[in-house]
């Protein structure tokens, strides 16, 4: 019997995998004002967050661990606008299927079900920046004084950022999830998980200003390779080879945190048991 793995490597399989990623991007598309909510939000908390760091700022004497005016409000306005591209609250659908038995229907598909998930989900999250992402950092740009990098290069590479820490979310998170085939009842993990990673991602405050210790910790963890990371490189923070490591620690968490998924889930397919009738 071909393994659910060897079967994601088929071009069939390839194909399905396309049509998965445009069905999230077309399904998103019907949640227009949800998505215009949330560029309210974005913009409203990035004012207010811009507004306390450069106070922060000012009394650290303008600048801070690298960080001046502008480039602290490129990570504003940068980071706000990846909220909708990477998940640190921890919740997935996945752990609901479980529950309810669906999970055994996900396990009959002919596709791998951790690689299903994640096309859905860069489908899903990708339209986020037509109406969310850019919008806000565009709307960072006109008004306040954010600084991007003068390198070209620093561009591309910061798109291909972006797009290793949206899988990296999202397998971190599929990891949390499956764990349900065992836990069953995952909110306290996803509680916590959530106050985790939207702290070491650095969401609040850049990572780069975390005190010593705390910034070696956290770094030690693969949360700064889901926001901290696109972001240092798009503003220009981290170039040349500082950002080609950061980019390496990336794939390298992919590998890692992946590899876990997918044990989790050949493992989880042995112990499933679904009761009922």
């Amino acid at each position: 019997m071909t393994s659910p793995l060897a079967t994601s490597m088929q071009p069939a399989a390839a194909r399905a995998y396309w049509r998965l990623l445009t069905a999230g991007f077309r399904q998103q598309s019907a949640y227009l004002a949800a998505a215009v909510g949330g560029l309210v939000a974005n913009v409203t908390f990035g004012f207010l967050k811009a507004a306390i760091l450069l106070a922060t700022l000012a009394a650290a004497g303008g600048s801070l661990r690298g960080y001046d005016s502008g480039r602290m409000l490129a990570y504003v306005w940068l980071s706000q606008a990846m909220l909708g591209l990477i998940n640190v609250y921890g919740r997935d659908i996945l752990s609901e299927r479980i529950r309810t038995g669906d999970i055994a229907v996900d396990f009959l598909r002919p596709l791998d079900l951790q690689l299903a998930g994640l096309s859905t989900y860069l489908g899903t999250r990708l339209f986020t920046l037509l109406p969310r992402g850019l919008p806000t950092v565009t709307i960072g740009l006109l008004t306040t004084g954010m600084a991007l990098p003068s390198r070209a290069v620093s561009y591309p590479l910061g798109a291909v950022s972006v797009l290793l820490a949206m899988t990296l979310a999202y397998l971190a998170v599929y990891a949390l999830n499956i764990s349900a085939l065992w836990l069953v009842e995952i909110r306290g993990l996803q509680v916590a998980y959530m106050v985790v990673a939207s702290f070491f991602c650095g969401l609040y405050i850049p990572v780069g200003i975390f005190p010593g210790w705390l910034e070696t910790l956290a770094r030690l963890t693969p949360f700064p390779s889901m926001l901290m990371t696109p972001v240092d490189v798009l503003s220009g923070y981290a170039a040349g080879t500082d950002a080609l490591r950061l980019i390496s620690a990336q794939v390298a968490w992919i590998v890692v945190v992946g590899l876990l998924g997918h044990l989790l889930t050949r493992a989880g397919r042995r112990h499933l048991e679904v009761q009922g009738g």
